[in-house]
Parts: C-alpha cells; sequence; structure tokens
C-alpha cells in the first residue's frame, strides 16, 4: 500500500536523509547525570537493559513504554541510575572471561538471545561475548557457545489451541498477521511449515490461532449490528475512508479487467515508459495485489499498484492529467511515477521499497518498521524472479 509521500517534486531539492549511524550510541547530559542511548538496529529492551545492568522493568517505566511497545533505531531512551555503577565503556572494556565448560546450542526459530540467555543461566551480555555476536542477528541453524545447564523448556499451551483461517491480502506480512492475532511471528510460520522470511501471497490461506486484537468484548445489543472491519496493517481508519474502500471495489466487481499475464505485460510496459527498472515495478505490484486490478483495501489502497487517493492525485500532477485509479493503466501509471521518485530520492533501493509501504519521510525518520522490513525482503526476493 502506497503511503502519503510527502516528500518534494523533483525540481525542489531534497533534504538528506537522516543518518543514525552518525549519531554517538550513548550521551550523558553532564548536568543532570541523565543518560542516554540512542537506539539501533536489531536491539531490544532487554539487549538494552543488560548493557546497562539495569532491568528491563525499570528501563520500561523510565520511558513510559509498555511491555508490548515496539521501540525504532534512532530512538533515544533514558537510562535508569544506578548507584556505584561504572558507565557502558569501562564495563564493556572488561570482555568477561570465556573460562569454564561451555557446550554447544543449536539455535531454533523463534529463539532470541534474551530467552537463550535466560534458559542457560547467563546474561545476554555473557551469550553475545562468548560468541562475538555484537550487531548480528543469530539465525535457525546457528550454533552458539552456551554455560550452564538448559532448563527444560516448557510444554507449549498453544500446541492445542483452536486455529481458524485467515486469507492474505495485499501488502500484508507475516509480522502484521502475527501481530493482529496476538500470536508470534515463529508460531505463525510453523503453523503453517513456512520459514519467518518468507514472503506470502495475496489470497494465500493461513492458519492462525487466537482472535484479531481489534475485537471488542462488549456485550452485544438484542439486535446485533454489523460492524465496520476498519483495521488493516495494524492501522485503524475512519469510516469515511472504509465507506469510500467498499464503493471502489464495487465499481471494480462490475468491470472488466485485465488477466495477470496482461497486467504483468502492462506494468512491463508502463514502467520502461517512465525510465523504471520494471522487475521492481513488478515486484512491488505482486506484494500489493498479487497483479489484481480488482483488490482494493480495507484503507482505500486501489488496484494493481495499491495506491490511495491521496497518492493518486500526487502522481497526477507528475503526469500532467488527472489518473483515474479505477482504470488499469493509469492506476499503473500512478504506481510506477511513485516508485521513480521514490528510487530518485532514497538512499538505497531497499529505503525506496520501504517508502512505498511505510512513506519515504518516515523510513528515513525512523528506520524501518520491523513489518517494513518483512515487506522489502518479500519484494527483493520476487524480484529476483521475475
Amino acid at each position: 500500500m502506497v503511503l502519503p509521500l510527502l516528500v518534494t517534486v523533483p525540481a525542489t531539492p531534497v533534504a538528506p536523509a537522516i543518518d543514525l549511524t552518525a549519531e554517538s550510541t550513548t550521551t550523558t547530559s553532564v548536568s543532570q547525570g541523565t543518560r542516554h542511548h540512542t537506539v539501533r538496529d536489531g536491539e531490544t529492551i532487554y539487549d538494552i537493559a543488560a548493557r546497562y545492568r539495569v532491568s528491563a522493568t525499570a528501563l520500561l517505566s523510565r520511558n513510559h513504554l509498555s511491555a508490548d511497545e515496539f521501540i525504532h533505531p534512532g530512538q533515544k531512551l533514558r537510562i535508569p541510575g544506578r548507584s556505584g555503577e561504572s558507565s557502558p565503556s569501562s564495563s564493556s572494556s572488561k570482555k568477561p572471561a570465556r573460562s569454564g565448560s561451555t557446550r554447544t546450542y543449536v539455535v531454533r526459530s523463534g529463539d532470541t538471545l534474551v530467552g537463550i540467555a535466560a534458559r542457560h543461566h547467563m546474561s545476554v551480555e555473557r551469550l553475545r561475548s562468548l560468541n562475538d555476536l555484537s550487531g548480528r542477528f543469530i539465525h535457525p541453524g546457528d550454533k552458539l557457545r552456551v554455560t550452564g545447564t538448559a532448563a527444560k523448556p516448557a510444554k507449549r499451551a498453544t500446541a492445542s489451541r483452536s486455529t481458524s483461517a485467515h486469507k492474505v491480502r495485499g501488502g500484508e506480512t507475516l509480522t502484521g498477521i502475527a501481530a493482529r492475532y496476538d500470536m508470534s511471528v515463529a508460531r505463525l510460520a510453523k503453523l503453517n511449515d513456512l520459514s519467518t522470511s518468507e514472503f506470502i501471497h495475496p489470497g494465500t490461506t493461513l492458519k492462525v490461532t487466537g482472535s484479531t486484537t481489534s475485537s471488542t468484548t462488549t456485550k452485544p445489543a438484542t439486535k446485533p449490528k454489523r460492524t465496520k472491519h476498519n483495521t488493516f496493517a495494524g492501522r485503524t481508519y475512519s469510516d469515511d475512508i472504509v465507506d469510500a474502500a467498499t464503493r471502489n471495489r464495487r465499481t471494480l466487481a462490475g468491470r472488466d479487467v485485465p488477466s495477470r499475464a496482461e497486467t504483468k505485460a502492462k506494468i512491463t510496459r508502463i514502467a520502461r515508459q517512465h525510465g523504471v527498472d520494471p522487475s521492481i515495478a513488478l515486484a512491488i505490484s505482486y506484494q500489493e495485489s498479487g497483479w489484481n486490478q480488482r483488490q482494493v483495501s480495507v484503507a482505500n489502497a486501489v488496484g494493481t499498484m495499491q495506491v490511495i487517493p491521496s497518492s493518486g492525485q500526487w502522481a497526477s500532477q507528475m503526469a500532467g492529467r488527472e489518473l483515474d485509479l479505477l482504470d488499469t493503466d493509469d492506476n499503473i501509471t500512478a504506481g510506477v511515477l511513485l516508485i521513480k521518485v521514490l528510487t530518485q530520492q532514497a538512499d538505497s533501493t531497499s529505503d525506496a521499497i520501504a517508502g512505498y509501504y511505510q512513506g519515504l519521510a518516515s523510513v528515513e525518520s525512523n528506520g524501518m518498521y520491523s513489518d517494513t522490513k518483512q515487506y522489502v525482503a518479500n519484494v527483493k526476493a520476487l524480484r529476483r524472479r521475475m
């Protein structure tokens, strides 16, 4: 789905992207003695708490965060103080000794450093040091050195939970679907015999557990009213937007639309016409709609390229004419023009793809959110097949 770009027209100079790596990871306020930490890619509250030798609960409380709240690269956190605590730089300069017996642990799907460390009665800092994991992710199959005796894992209570079906819509990712049903991504992937990095297609049916997070526990009236589904990809939309989407969906249902093969040919032709690599336009479109012009999301992202009306108006200015998003050729033209500007203004192809989903301004200010990272991975995998 194309979110509002919040970018300038090509004739206007583009502000440079924020370089998160240029910021100091830790800063100290001399006047107040308050330490701050700038979140880096891949870090969690638990990693940061372990680094500063404070509890995760204290860190969450100090920053007015809840335990289920996400943190993002570039975000600054205040570190709660501890009397007599050494600075992070001095404590990290002394690596824990690697003496003592160690054993090998093979990482399984869904494992985290925090979970592995807790299971083997180690600190996360010790586990990282023992395996030289600074700034590196772990993957299923990796072999890690651990100490201590592993605690017997508890039986999974979710094994006997009943499942229901979810039909994948354009723009959805495993991360977003898992969040909607209050599941872990690892659990959702395992339930459907998928890897956590595998891309999913619109129309695919997945098994899920639990109920959607948007469900309500209010007692229904004597005569139940049909409620609108206003939530999509973790965001909630107004009734006006949902109503407009419903109207567009009905309109397209009554129209003849090209086949997937014909749509693919149109995307290729229009992309070349505007100087855009067809492979990226084809991959984004397939991820968004499965090359289906009748696809309309709850957010009123319309057609083959899943363009929302405000982005369509912006693309119309670039095209020099009014683009009708319900028309397949115009819809593709709008999406291709947006991709063209994104690739011109983004620092990398990954950022351009992320900008199509999250909005380029948001990507530059906040970094990619977890569902955006999955979206980018999906599009890149699809692009290699085009």
